[in-house]
């Protein structure tokens, strides 16, 4: 299990986290190293922006274990699994991060890791619910409102996130092996073929529209044909760039 693993976890979510900020279009509102102002004044009720800029580094590590790493039994879970998990659960309530594990290893979705699910995750292939993980996340952010805003990021952070988690599960708490690095450029060299592809099926579909010559009255069913030709291109560049994203992190994460 993935006892102890708490501060390599944490160390992969503050290195995406960052520092202060107090974007407009983030629901959160002020935000430090990812802890809110409303989280941090579950703690101190008065705190002020300036208190939270401040928060000391034990208080940090407190909130994310107590508030993030407890709820989704972190403690509990395989290596790599604990990661996916808890960062997911850092980004969108560890409720959501809890659900959606449970979607993949298919125990009931309420929310709340027990017996069931931790046997059913601790018996599945690690690699296997990692991506899954990984993947339904990725789907549930792109479905946000401010995904036009945060989306390139998140998008890069789960990438990472998940390689990173595949890494752990194949370390189990060790260093990586021979065998471990060759499955990680395995991994790499699938999402790069993937973003070939894709990059390759959305030059076709943007050229699908070439040559069309309007005349006389508009066609409405040619017009609605080209605009969903043009949504499915821009899908598909999305997809390779979000598989470039995972490609690169899978090599990052061999090092």
């Amino acid at each position: 299990m993935a006892a102890k693993n708490f501060d390599a976890c944490l160390a992969v979510t503050l290195a995406h986290e960052g520092g202060w900020s107090d974007h407009p279009a983030d629901p959160g509102g002020a935000t430090m190293k990812g802890i809110t102002i409303g989280r941090f004044r579950q703690y101190y009720p008065n705190a002020t922006k300036t208190d939270l800029r401040n928060i000391s580094d034990a208080m940090l590590r407190k909130i994310y274990h107590d508030d993030y790493w407890l709820p989704v039994r972190g403690e509990d879970l395989p290596h790599g699994v604990d990661l996916a998990t808890f960062d997911f659960g850092v980004n969108s309530g560890p409720s959501r991060g809890a659900r959606y594990l449970q979607w993949v290893v298919g125990t009931k979705q309420d929310g709340v890791i027990g017996p069931q699910t931790l046997k059913a995750t601790i018996l599945a292939d690690g690699k296997a619910v990692i991506q899954k993980l990984c993947a339904r996340r990725l789907s549930f952010v792109q479905g946000l409102k401010t995904f036009r805003v945060f989306g390139r990021g998140w998008s890069r952070r789960i990438a990472d996130v998940e390689a990173k988690a595949v890494a752990m599960w194949l370390a189990k708490g060790a260093g990586l092996s021979a065998a471990a690095r060759k499955q990680l450029a395995e991994e790499a060299a699938k999402a790069d073929r993937k973003s070939k592809q894709q990059s390759t099926g959305a030059g076709g579909v943007g050229a699908g529209g070439g040559g069309v010559v309007a005349v006389g009255e508009p066609n409405w069913l040619l017009i609605a044909l080209l605009v969903l030709l043009a949504i499915a291109g821009v899908a598909l560049v999305i997809k390779a760039r979000q598989n470039r994203d995972r490609a690169e992190a899978y090599r990052a994460a061999m090092s």
